[in-house]
């Protein structure tokens, strides 16, 4: 039975959730943190460990004997390819390698993105399914992986898609690709419950899944507008970004980046993500291993999730 969770990426969004999420159900946290201890270390089940994904005396120590292994640490932000792939590809195959040396009967979770199933999209997207590729090579009997791929995640304490949401609350949807596009959305909190559905299974589960809210055939940018519209009873007006201002956005963002030292978020490539035609997934195969099912779809969490639009 798994009793010591080793977790990357414990300080961020998804990260704090997922420490909550597996301290919850009786489980010991290991995490890595570059910045100096969190306030909350003094928590008996949760055991931090000093140091990020390029150091591997850091990684061995994080790992040491853990029964299960969440790779949920990455790069969102950067100026430059080189950025994603330290970190997103670079930082996974350390931290595989630590796990094979130092974990003999430890299991492995990358939280990956469903970007990574369109790698030529962006740097962001290229290094992801790099992570997952590096990963495979030391995936073995000893260590058994999976590779979650979920879609956009939004929840309380997200910074990346609470600027939208609060635009929403004041009446206008920013529609930022083409109105037909179909893309899909997921709680933080189901990610949290397939995370720890995951760990706790008692055989390893092996294989690659994706993940979203399971609104058949995911949302267009009216149908988001829509929902909202119900959820909040007033009236929401779409508003299209044109592709060209996203383009000259993101290139003086980068631009700005690279002589500031500070990683951007809007990059030419995340652009074309947001372009993209076609983020649909499927949770059939994840449901068929795990049993898992999403329980908040964008209605309910625009209904009674109120603090993460606050």
């Amino acid at each position: 039975m798994t009793r010591l969770v080793a977790l990357t990426g414990a300080t961020g969004f998804i990260g704090r959730h997922l420490t909550t999420g597996l301290t919850r159900v009786g489980l010991r946290v290991r995490a890595l943190s570059r910045r100096a201890l969190p306030a909350d270390q003094a928590d008996p089940d949760v055991e931090w460990v000093r140091g990020d994904l390029s150091d591997p005396d850091a990684l061995a120590e994080l790992v040491r004997d853990a029964d299960a292994v969440v790779h949920c640490g990455g790069a969102v932000r950067g100026a430059s390819s080189d950025v994603f792939e330290e970190v997103n590809a670079l930082g996974t195959e350390r931290l595989a390698t630590a796990a094979v040396e130092q974990a003999p009967s430890t299991r492995f979770l990358l939280i990956s993105s469903l970007a990574a199933r369109e790698p030529t999209l962006s740097w962001y997207a290229a290094s992801k399914r790099r992570g997952e590729e590096l990963l495979a090579e030391r995936a073995s009997p000893r260590l058994p992986v999976a590779v979650f791929r979920p879609t956009a995640v939004y929840g309380e304490g997200d910074q990346e898609m609470l600027p939208l949401f609060q635009i929403m609350r004041r009446g206008i949807l920013p529609v930022l690709g083409p109105q037909e596009a179909r893309l899909t959305l997921l709680h933080v909190e189901d990610l949290v419950s397939a995370v720890v559905a995951w760990v706790q299974h008692t055989e390893p589960i092996r294989g690659t899944f994706e993940l979203h809210d399971g609104t058949a055939g995911g949302y267009t940018w009216p149908l988001i507008a829509r929902t909202a519209e119900e959820a909040w009873s007033r009236k929401i007006r779409c508003v299209r970004i044109p592709k060209s201002l996203l383009h000259l956005l993101s290139g003086v963002t980068v631009g700005v980046g690279r002589m500031t030292g500070r990683q951007p978020m809007l990059t030419p490539g995340k652009v074309r993500e947001l372009r993209h035609p076609n983020w649909v997934c499927d949770n059939a195969p994840l449901t068929e291993a795990l049993g898992w099912r999403p329980q908040v779809d964008l209605s309910l969490a625009l209904r009674t999730r109120r603090p993460f639009v606050r």
